[in-house]
């Protein structure tokens, strides 16, 4: 497992710089969000896609580790006027809902962290409906001066097999030359 990123640092996942890198609109472009959808943002922190996500779907559950971070994005949805948005302190291999429960699962900058790939691979199969889509958001695996050290990060191709694995077909994309995403499908 990789190092988790603190709380401390929150403010940099809200910056301008990450809105260049990372614009919301034109990523959840790609989920094909509609408003009866119900998601999942696993790994949501301060609630960088979240809030756009809440701003569209009739609900959204943002799931995350740290206690701190979910009390950032509670503040932030309050500001926003959202009441859609259920916070959930929980692992990703492990997340107290019903199987089918989420049409839609993202999931940013999470994966190289946590301590069970395959199992919460499995986890996300399960809460996902029968043509849900998942799409994770990783580090591309080279030297850079931001984001997780090179070798905590997952090659994308090995990512997408795993991916696979797990029951889903997938897609790759790059939005940037420091990130990828895989879209997945049941």
């Amino acid at each position: 497992m990789g190092h988790r990123f603190h709380p401390k640092h929150a403010n940099k996942l809200l910056d301008a710089d990450r809105q260049k890198l990372l614009p919301q609109a034109a990523i959840l472009e790609r989920l094909d969000l509609e408003a009866t959808h119900v998601v999942a943002d696993v790994g949501c922190g301060p609630g960088y896609f979240t809030i756009p996500i809440a701003q569209i779907c009739k609900s959204v559950y943002g799931v995350d580790v740290s206690p701190e971070m979910l009390d950032m994005l509670s503040k932030r949805a309050a500001e926003a006027g959202l009441a859609n948005i259920a916070l959930m302190t929980a692992q990703a291999e492990r997340i107290p809902l019903p199987d089918g429960t989420a049409d839609r699962i993202l999931c940013a900058f999470v994966l190289h962290e946590v301590d069970d790939l395959d199992g919460t691979l499995a986890e996300f199969h399960r809460l996902l409906s029968t043509s849900g889509k998942l799409m994770v958001i990783e580090w591309e695996k080279q030297s850079m001066e931001m984001g997780p050290p090179t070798a905590e990060r997952i090659a994308k191709e090995k990512l997408a097999a795993k991916i696979e694995e797990a029951g889903f077909r997938t897609e790759l994309w790059n939005p940037n030359p420091y990130h990828y995403v895989v879209l997945a499908q049941r």
